[in-house]
């Protein structure tokens, strides 16, 4: 008879999760501390954190809530040395917090809100990555995931600015697990939700039934499952409904 999967399998494992505050992230944080992490919670609004938080510690889950905005480099700084400090490691880094500029033609992007999805959606993963960087190598096996957008690899009409922000933030998670891969136990995962049920997704197709695509939860547990599993590096998918 086949051994039954352990109940907690991330059980001591520290987790960050950006954009924890609500939808993919929110739901990915709960997920992670039902499964065993500690969970370090980013996101701007300290209320929202809290409120997951609380959500998790209902639940049996243990995490730490971290108010920031990621578009200041310095505070992705602060963050990776409070970590350093306390854990002296990262095991699971999940780069979820995303900015969607509004949807028009390429001609008539306004710079300013470019700018700020460039911002948060590619310089934010970046500083990410870097200040993380040595936390990651101290674990045993250090994982890195990111929510991208199908957006980014097939160009749709009017997508232009968040497709463009998801393009080069595919190639900076890719080109950090091609560098990172041969030379440590990190492993990289690139993984598209697809349609699902989240604010953004409403304010891009506002007529949409919200019942009609799959719940934030489906994703987490996906997320939990590559985890739980292993991956290969540079691990790349989509999550169907």
């Amino acid at each position: 008879m086949a051994a039954e999967p352990p109940a907690r399998p991330l059980e001591g494992r520290i987790a960050l999760v950006t954009g924890a505050s609500r939808g993919i992230g929110a739901a990915t944080a709960k997920a992670l501390a039902a499964a065993g992490a500690h969970v370090i919670l980013t996101a701007r609004k300290t209320h929202d954190l809290e409120a997951v938080e609380e959500d998790i510690h209902q639940g049996g889950g243990s995490a730490t809530i971290a108010p920031m905005d990621l578009a200041e480099g310095d505070g992705i700084a602060r963050l990776a040395a409070a970590v350093a400090e306390r854990w002296q490691r990262l095991d699971v880094l999940v780069i979820n917090a995303a900015m969607l500029p509004p949807l028009t033609p390429v001609a008539q992007i306004e710079p300013k809100s470019f700018s700020q999805a460039l911002t948060l959606n590619v310089l934010a993963t970046q500083t990410l990555l870097a200040a993380f960087d040595p936390l990651l190598r101290r674990a045993p096996a250090g994982r890195v995931i990111g929510l991208t957008s199908s957006v980014g690899a097939a160009p749709r009409a009017y997508w232009g600015a968040y497709g463009a922000s998801k393009a080069a933030f595919d190639v900076l998670l890719d080109c950090y697990g091609q560098e990172v891969g041969g030379i440590s136990p990190i492993r990289v995962a690139i993984l598209d939700p697809g349609a699902t049920r989240t604010q953004m997704r409403a304010r891009a197709y506002p007529g949409e039934d919200p019942a009609s695509v799959k719940a934030p939860e489906v994703v987490a547990e996906r997320i939990v499952a590559l985890l739980s599993a292993d991956f290969a590096n540079r691990s790349r998918e989509r999550v169907e409904s």
